[in-house]
């Protein structure tokens, strides 16, 4: 299954923080990784109070169920020592499914397609990098959400991950 994870930090060296889960990515099992976008600077979504987020999205091909994905993108979460402290607060690392193939999956632990992707810059626009033409199950097509999607302060970054 073709899989879209978003990445986001914003503390201990997010810029690091955000290559060290790539690679992390690549390492989970019966996974393998296809695309990273470049790396983009956003200001934050939620408290303002809180360092600017350095965000990205992967494409992945995985024989991972949804859930099997979701479990082992927490660990990689943990492993950078994600603490949940406030809602859209500041974090060492967020890993989020964005899409899971063309499935939509709404339960206790998962929601795909991600909530807001068709209204978050720092989302739309690295997938757009790396999926120009793809349609977004219940939203349509990317390049369509990309035009009515500001970018509101998201800057790429000179240097693509590795």
């Amino acid at each position: 299954m073709r899989v879209y994870i978003g990445l986001g930090s914003n503390l201990d060296d997010p810029q690091q923080q955000v290559r060290s889960a790539i690679e992390a990515i690549q390492s989970i099992s019966a996974t393998s990784l296809t695309a990273a976008s470049s790396l983009y600077h956003s200001p934050p979504m939620g408290p303002q109070d809180q360092p600017d987020y350095i965000n990205a999205v992967v494409a992945v091909e995985t024989e991972l169920s949804p859930h099997q994905l979701l479990d082992a993108l927490q660990q990689i979460e943990q492993k950078h020592g994600r603490i949940r402290k406030r809602h859209w607060g500041e974090r060492t690392l967020d890993l989020d499914i964005l899409l899971y193939a063309d499935k939509v999956i709404r339960d206790e632990r998962l929601t795909v397609p991600h909530p807001g992707i068709a209204e978050r810059a720092f989302v739309i626009y690295p997938l757009a990098e790396i999926a120009p033409s793809l349609q977004i199950p219940g939203l349509g097509d990317l390049v369509m959400l990309k035009a009515n999607c500001p970018p509101e302060g998201l800057q790429p970054l000179e240097n693509k991950p590795s």
